[in-house]
């Protein structure tokens, strides 16, 4: 959020949304977790974004941003002054049930305005290593931090290292206002779309996906997880396009939450045609609401962003009724019909 604006959206639209799916799961314990730019550089609204996350009702932990840091106040160790005054330390851990949380900052200040990169100091890795004693190799370790760690973190083989005894870790980050899903070293990065979507400027982030959050369910050691399309049912988790080119027609799906467990089939006129093809490519509606130096208003910088979770079939101009079915790691199917 960097203005009042903003502000007002979230509070009509996110709060409302999270308040909701909170509300549908009973006496279930719930929290929430930030992963970085709760404000956009502008630290007069951290009371703003407060009262908002107040109103969602659970108990909410918070991790540093780029746009959560002190500038022109010197290095590295000076950045996080304003945050750790409204939020506390910028590296920590809780257990909930049996799952062992751990917060941290791999936001580096490099000491130039807006300059910075993703790093987690060798502090923060000796206090992980000691911290991680504690915990059974066998239990559920989420880390949550901002820059995605599996391309983004510069020593993350270093951070790889010391978890590597660990066998059901997963990482939650931001940071890049898409969603994607990415599993290195035997470990799941789920990298989240935004409650922003484009900045506040439109209902999608740039790969495609609704903006939201990604809500996940603790069992014991076991987890499963969705993503959450603000205002839309939770039953939401693709989108279909089809466009005529000269000769035929094609199919563009995207799924946003896929990873390679999920399947993606579609049907022509109810015949069932198998797989769809995955293939990298920009999703259709992001390139109609912010493609051009024009477009969106007032923050025409949004662009749209190459994913990987499009999927792609062509067939002929005959065909009347296409219908997709994603089912994804866990069994729960998805799907969406269009008119071709």
């Amino acid at each position: 959020m960097k203005t009042k604006k903003d502000v007002v959206q979230m509070m009509e639209t996110s709060v409302p949304d999270t308040r909701e799916v909170v509300k549908g799961m009973g006496k279930t314990l719930v929290h929430g977790i930030g992963v970085g730019d709760l404000v956009w550089d502008n630290f007069d609204l951290f009371p703003a974004y407060d009262e908002a996350i107040a109103k969602i009702g659970i108990p909410f932990f918070q991790a540093l941003g780029n746009h959560d840091q002190d500038y022109r106040q010197g290095g590295d160790d000076t950045s996080d002054r304003t945050f750790q005054a409204h939020y506390g330390p910028t590296y920590y851990s809780f257990n909930r049930g049996k799952a062992h949380y751990v917060v941290l900052d791999d936001v580096r200040y490099l000491g130039v305005e807006r300059t910075y990169d993703g790093y987690i100091t060798p502090t923060q890795l000796e206090w992980l290593a000691k911290d991680l004693q504690l915990v059974p190799k066998d239990a559920l370790l989420i880390v949550c931090l901002h820059i995605p760690v599996h391309n983004s973190v510069k020593n993350n083989e270093d951070f790889y290292a010391v978890l590597k005894d660990f066998k059901n870790v997963h990482i939650m980050s931001g940071h890049t206002h898409f969603n994607k899903n990415v599993i290195k070293n035997g470990i799941y990065e789920h990298n989240h779309g935004t409650v922003c979507g484009g900045w506040w400027t439109g209902p999608i982030c740039g790969d495609g996906t609704p903006r939201g959050y990604g809500v996940y369910e603790v069992n014991g050691t076991d987890l499963k997880w969705y993503y959450k399309s603000t205002g839309e049912d939770r039953k939401k988790q693709l989108s279909a396009y089809v466009d005529t080119l000269t000769n035929q027609k094609r199919l563009i799906a995207n799924v946003w939450n896929y990873d390679p467990e999920w399947k993606v089939e579609y049907f022509l006129d109810g015949k069932a045609m198998g797989a769809l093809a995955q293939q990298d490519g920009f999703d259709p509606l992001s390139v109609k609401l912010y493609k051009g130096d024009k477009l969106p208003n007032p923050r025409p910088f949004v662009e749209p962003i190459s994913t990987d979770h499009l999927f792609m079939a062509h067939f002929g101009p005959e065909v009347g009724k296409v219908k997709v079915v994603a089912t994804d790691r866990f069994g729960e199917k998805f799907e969406v019909e269009v008119d071709a």
